[in-house]
């Protein structure tokens, strides 16, 4: 009995790995749960551009428009909506709205995103009983692997580069302020990556595609996003956490692609893969 006990018992080498295996199925589960959020981009029922020419679109409240001074949008009494938890009554002027930003109104049966992407104003109804988030299984992904934890060093550029790079709406384009790239290699192969400013101060993001986009991952983009460098650079690439953006999943997407340089020649089995829903839809995407 004393045998049995000690051969089922973990070893210490297991215990590392069983830690770093629930340390990411557990941020996974969050990133799910925030993905399929009820005014989450599963729940995007509409992309609309809007132009100086007052227009109606389907499922949402109200005359549009826009011009020098940002969106502006007219209302009739069935109609309602809510800006800042006050009802529009007739005329509501929303100004400038920056570059990548946006304003989240209520409406009948859902949100309505107000926002800026690629110089043009734009609408976006989410409803919590959109088809696409009702039908959400969940994304596949490859089995967490410590070998795609990788260690590597931000060069920063002189100053930052301002960077084109295109985006899943055919036509788009979206510039970034490129702050400098990351030197790492996989298997002895040296590699780098552009990258983007990330959402945390000091953080960093970058956009990619690799050998097995396409094949088992989404073709047109994947993102990771990375921690600040330390005082000597250095940073940690977990492509274990690289995940899909929205254009993977909906076609109400503005999403940019990786620029020409990170595209990399290596298959990058780690991260999420093509999710169902884009399988059910494309046979030709199956792995």
């Amino acid at each position: 009995m004393t045998s049995d006990t000690a051969a089922a018992a973990p070893t210490a080498v297991d215990e590392p790995a069983r830690a770093f295996a629930e340390d990411w199925q557990d941020w996974h589960r969050r990133h799910e749960e925030a993905r399929a959020d009820r005014h989450g981009f599963l729940a995007v029922a509409g992309l609309y551009w809007l132009t100086p020419e007052p227009q109606r679109f389907p499922d949402v409240p109200g005359e549009w428009r826009t011009g020098n001074g940002g969106p502006v949008v007219t209302v009739t009494d069935d109609e309602e909506i809510v800006v800042d938890g006050w009802r529009v009554r007739e005329r509501h002027e929303f100004g400038v709205i920056a570059e990548r930003a946006g304003i989240t109104v209520d409406i009948d049966g859902g949100v309505l995103e107000v926002a800026r992407r690629g110089g043009h104003d734009i609408l976006r109804p989410r409803r919590p009983d959109n088809p696409l988030r009702a039908r959400y299984r969940g994304t596949a992904t490859y089995p967490p692997a410590e070998r795609w934890m990788l260690q590597g060093r931000f060069v920063p550029f002189d100053r930052p580069r301002p960077t084109t790079v295109g985006a899943a709406v055919e036509g788009l384009h979206h510039v970034y302020d490129a702050p400098g790239r990351i030197e790492f290699d996989v298997d002895g192969l040296p590699l780098s990556l552009t990258a983007f400013n990330g959402v945390a101060p000091g953080s960093l993001s970058v956009l990619f595609t690799d050998s097995t986009s396409g094949v088992t991952t989404y073709g047109a983009n994947r993102s990771l996003a990375v921690g600040a460098p330390d005082e000597q650079g250095r940073v940690i690439l977990d492509f274990n956490r690289a995940v899909n953006l929205p254009c993977a999943y909906t076609d109400f997407a503005t999403c940019p692609l990786p620029p020409t340089e990170n595209r990399l020649p290596v298959a990058v089995e780690a991260g999420e893969k093509i999710p169902y829903e884009r399988l059910a839809a494309d046979p030709a995407a199956r792995s």
